[in-house]
């Protein structure tokens, strides 16, 4: 099984990745823990893309292409994969496309995850955490006990930056400029499979399993 997850931030994409490589035996790629990994092992590709961090740069597609086919060609991806945060261009996309022709591969399906930008800023700008802890909270859905104060630990229980209200909007519109062009790209493929996210959890899996056992 070879997959591409898509969902824009606070749709659940990480329940869901974590979900299908379970359930399909499959690894889990994201770009993120390949440019982690490779800079951690200092290698020539992880010190070039340690270089554009550094200046606060976004890391080039060609860069980041060689480093997803050097992750996919390993021995445990030949059994499927689950790709996370890649592609996120068109670019992207056909350099995937092209490197799965050379090696006669082909993807089974693209699940996008989605959820309305309202939705969203609600399920993100409500949340909150324990820094001293992690544990995470919601102000709707899942308050601490008491206002302020994580029921775990007893530390206090704040909005990180990332979770104000206009940061969120930000990130919305940020991933959907960009990735609409990629649904709108897979779509005319014939290989999306879009699955209501505002469903519960245990829901939005069964759908994408229904999908992909047919």
């Amino acid at each position: 099984m070879r997959l591409i997850l898509l969902g824009p931030p606070g749709a659940g994409k990480g329940t869901q990745a974590a979900n299908l490589v379970k359930k399909y035996n499959i690894e889990h790629i994201s770009t993120g823990d390949i440019f982690r990994a490779n800079i951690k092992n200092e290698t020539p590709l992880g010190k070039k893309v340690k270089e554009y961090l550094n200046q606060g740069a976004l890391v080039p597609d060609e860069l980041t292409i060689d480093l997803v086919w050097d992750r996919l060609d390993q021995e445990d991806c030949k059994d499927g994969f689950l790709l996370d945060g890649f592609p996120r261009t068109i670019k992207q996309a056909e350099a995937l496309e092209e490197g799965l022709e050379k090696r006669d591969l082909r993807l089974d399906r693209v699940i996008n995850i989605d959820v309305d930008k309202n939705d969203l800023v609600k399920r993100l700008a409500g949340r909150r955490v324990c820094l001293s802890c992690g544990a995470t909270y919601h102000v709707e859905n899942n308050p601490p006990s008491q206002e302020g104060i994580c029921d775990k630990c007893g530390k206090d229980v704040i909005q990180r930056e990332d979770d104000k209200e206009e940061t969120v909007l930000n990130r919305i519109n940020v991933y959907e400029e960009q990735t609409q062009p990629l649904i709108d790209f897979y779509a005319k493929k014939d290989l999306l499979f879009s699955v209501d996210g505002t469903l519960s959890i245990a829901q939005v899996f069964e759908e994408i399993e229904k999908e992909l056992d047919r």
